[in-house]
C-alpha cells in the first residue's frame, strides 16, 4: 500500500506531504523533534503550525518580537509570516508539531487562546497529548481508515488546546482573560525590538508605559520567567548571534548593532550567554553551515 512521505530518525519522526481532504479543515502534518543546539528555521510557512515544547528551551522570533520559551508553552505559526526559530544551545528543546489549513482554522485557534497578536501560550501537560502523537505515528498510510484516524486525532487535539484555554482564563489574575497585564508585555517587548540598539534602561521601558518597574519585572516573570533585563539582554544577544551567523561585519559593529558601545562588554556577555566568545561562535557556525553541506557518505 502508498504511504505518505514519513521520516522516522532516532530524533526526528515526521509525516508529511499529506493532500487536504476538507476545505474546512484538513491536516497537513505533523511529527516530533529532538533538537540539536542551534537547530534554528527562518523564513514562512503555507499553513498554520501549533509547536508544543516538550524539553528544553530556545526562541521563537514573529511579529517583530522574540520569546525566549522552554517546556511547557506553545507557539503559533501563521501562513506567510516570517517568523524564526532556534534551538538553545545549551539545552536544545525537544517539541512535537501539527500543521493544518482550512477556512475554519482562525476561529479554532481563536478558542484555543490564539489570535494574531498572541502567539505564545501555556501548553497542556505532555501526558495529555504525547500519546495522540505517538497514536498518529502509527497510522501514516494513505488507506480511507488511517486518513479518518489521523482527522480524528488532529480534533482530538485541538479539543485539547481549547480545554487548556478554558483552564488559562479561569486562573485568578490571568492576563490572557483581562487582556490588560499581556499588553503591557506587548508594548514593553515591541519597544525593545525597535529601540535595542539604543541605550535603553528598564526604567525608560516602565516609564514609556506608564507602569512602575517592579510591576513591569513582575509581568515579564509571569510572561517568560525572566527579568525585563533579562530579557532585553537575551533580545540583543540573540540579535548579535544572527549577524554574526549571517554577516561579515566585525564584532566591533555586530556589538554596537546589538546595542554595546563597549565591545569588551558585548564579549562577556556573549560568552556568558553563549559559552563561547563571538569570535569562536561565528566559526563554529561556519564549520556546521560547511558540515551541513557535504555530501552524505556512500554505504
Amino acid at each position: 500500500m502508498r504511504t505518505s512521505k514519513f521520516t522516522d530518525e532516532n530524533n526526528f519522526r515526521c509525516l508529511e506531504d499529506l493532500q487536504e481532504t476538507s476545505s474546512e479543515l484538513s491536516l497537513i502534518h505533523y511529527g516530533t523533534e529532538k533538537c540539536r543546539p542551534y537547530h534554528v528555521f527562518a523564513g514562512t510557512r503555507d499553513e498554520y503550525i501549533i509547536h508544543l515544547i516538550i524539553s528544553g528551551q530556545g526562541f521563537y522570533t514573529a511579529n517583530n518580537n522574540t520569546w525566549t520559551l522552554s517546556a511547557g508553552q506553545m507557539f503559533l505559526i501563521l501562513p506567510g509570516k516570517p517568523v524564526v526559530y532556534c534551538a538553545d544551545s545549551r539545552a536544545p528543546w525537544s517539541y512535537v508539531w501539527i500543521g493544518f489549513k482550512g477556512n475554519r482554522v482562525e476561529s479554532i485557534l481563536s478558542e484555543c487562546g490564539f489570535t494574531r497578536n498572541r502567539l505564545v501560550l501555556p501548553s497542556p501537560s505532555p501526558d495529555d497529548y504525547l500519546g495522540i502523537w505517538n497514536e498518529m505515528l502509527e497510522h501514516i498510510t494513505l488507506s480511507y481508515e488511517d486518513i479518518l484516524f489521523r482527522e480524528s486525532a488532529l480534533f482530538r487535539i485541538l479539543s485539547l488546546l481549547c480545554a487548556n484555554a478554558g483552564k488559562i482564563a479561569d486562573l485568578p489574575g490571568s492576563a490572557y482573560k483581562k487582556g490588560q497585564s499581556n499588553d503591557y508585555v506587548s508594548q514593553a517587548v515591541d519597544f525593545i525590538s525597535t529601540n535595542y540598539k539604543r541605550d535603553i534602561t528598564i526604567t525608560d521601558i516602565a516609564s514609556m508605559i506608564g507602569i512602575s518597574r517592579a510591576y513591569l519585572n513582575h509581568l515579564f516573570k509571569k510572561e517568560y520567567n525572566m527579568s525585563a533585563q533579562e530579557f532585553l539582554i537575551d533580545f540583543r544577544m540573540r540579535k548579535a548571534a544572527y549577524l554574526l551567523t549571517n554577516t561579515d561585519q566585525p564584532v566591533k559593529e555586530v556589538a554596537q548593532n546589538a546595542g554595546y558601545r563597549d565591545a569588551l562588554v558585548f564579549s562577556k556577555a556573549f560568552k556568558k550567554r553563549f559559552t563561547v566568545s563571538p569570535q569562536n561562535y561565528r566559526l563554529y557556525r561556519q564549520e556546521l553551515e560547511v558540515r551541513d553541506k557535504r555530501p552524505d557518505e556512500p554505504e
